[in-house]
């Protein structure tokens, strides 16, 4: 991450607008953050609240030029898209239900996009937002922020490479507690959209967590989730929307597997882990100790990999930041997707190639196998947790 590839390219920086994530937001401030690490934007404007005298304030208060100051997002683009020096790309952070609008208003009007998850609300929209992404042919970043771990990309390689020989079996999991405590459940404040499923989609809980270890097992594996038999439902009754789900699957391969994610698991903090099992070996992984990754193969010594190990392999070492034996971190993770779309970014702007390892970030295509999961889920639990083939 020492050299920058955007400016050897275009010799400035990223024009990047921002839409959500006002201060406060915790996922607004981690984007930003992840943004501005490797030099490869400059956050010249942005929306930051639907509220306009707040969007107004805010923008302000960031800093951004007197002739940046927006109000609403349509303002923002129209004025961008027809500016000489106008944006590059938007990044969106809203909840759920701006995703698709947002997304397909900014490439209709010729920007790159980097979008949080889910994609989209809803299966129809999924497909429609990939098509524009396909027929536009801009790039459109999701940020599955996990898949920026190096130890992620050194598993993915080693898959890639053979090393677990067949996949016979995976197990996934995101066991979260934060809706452990009900008292704390907020009907009412900034956050009160989350238990409203007209803007947090068809399943809370699949949404916030479900499609990130949906995309982790896809991004490691390669492979897709052929059918399932799911459940999904809520341990805290008072509330409105899911805060568990479990389900049995088949991969596409024919592998069996195995998924539970939960919001309501008290004392538990955030742990996405998963095991794949091959013919060949196994290997290990938890976002809580990101820096280790368990090797376990047939016939031979357990080994623990980390990032600036001796096995460390290309994929990895890429979007390795840290010296050997310090932890890695979340804003990072997110930085290297952010970096690795503006590589691709500054490629399709100035004609020529990105480095093949830069194009390893989740994309639309992902997003629309994200949201065709938490569908096909949906519908299985509806019908008492029945085989539905994706």
């Amino acid at each position: 991450m020492n050299s920058n590839p955007v400016i050897q390219m275009l010799g400035r920086p990223l024009r990047l607008g921002v839409i959500g994530g006002a201060p406060g937001s915790f996922i607004g401030g981690i984007h930003r953050m992840a943004a501005r690490m490797d030099g490869r934007y400059d956050l010249v404007c942005g929306v930051l609240s639907s509220d306009p005298e707040k969007a107004v304030r805010v923008g302000q208060e960031m800093g951004f030029a007197p002739d940046r100051l927006y109000d609403r997002v349509e303002q923002m683009l129209d004025t961008e898209a027809a500016r000489e020096d106008g944006l590059d790309a938007v990044a969106v952070m809203t909840p759920h239900n701006g995703h698709f609008p947002y997304s397909m208003a900014a490439l209709e009007r010729g920007f790159h996009v980097i979008c949080d998850k889910p994609m989209t609300n809803t299966l129809e929209d999924a497909r429609a937002l990939h098509a524009r992404v396909i027929e536009t042919g801009k790039v459109f970043c999701l940020t599955h922020n996990y898949t920026g771990y190096p130890l992620i990309r050194q598993a993915r390689a080693m898959v890639q490479q053979g090393m677990l020989g067949d996949i016979r079996m995976v197990q996934v999991e995101y066991v979260q507690g934060g809706r452990a405590d009900e008292s704390k459940d907020d009907f009412t404040g900034p956050r009160s959209w989350k238990y409203d499923s007209r803007v947090s989609g068809p399943s809370l809980v699949m949404g916030d967590i479900g499609t990130h270890a949906h995309n982790m097992l896809r991004f490691v594996t390669g492979l897709e989730v052929a059918s399932l038999s799911a459940r999904l439902g809520k341990v805290v009754q008072s509330r409105p929307v899911d805060d568990w789900a479990g389900a049995l699957l088949e991969m596409s391969n024919g592998a069996p597997g195995s998924f539970w994610i939960t919001q309501a698991a008290a004392g538990v903090e955030n742990s996405l882990g998963f095991r794949i099992s091959g013919s060949r070996g196994t290997l290990e992984w938890n976002q809580e100790i990101p820096q280790r990754l368990l090797f376990l193969p047939l016939n031979s010594a357990p080994r623990i990999l980390t990032p600036n190990g001796p096995e460390i392999l290309p994929l990895a070492a890429r979007v390795s930041r840290i010296v050997k034996g310090h932890p890695e971190g979340f804003p990072e993770a997110f930085a290297n997707l952010y970096s690795d779309a503006a590589e691709a970014m500054a490629a399709h702007i100035s004609g020529k190639e990105a480095d093949p390892l830069a194009l390893h970030f989740p994309t639309s295509a992902d997003g629309l196998k994200g949201v065709e999961f938490v569908q096909a889920a949906v519908e299985s639990s509806q019908k008492g947790g029945e085989w539905t083939a994706l």
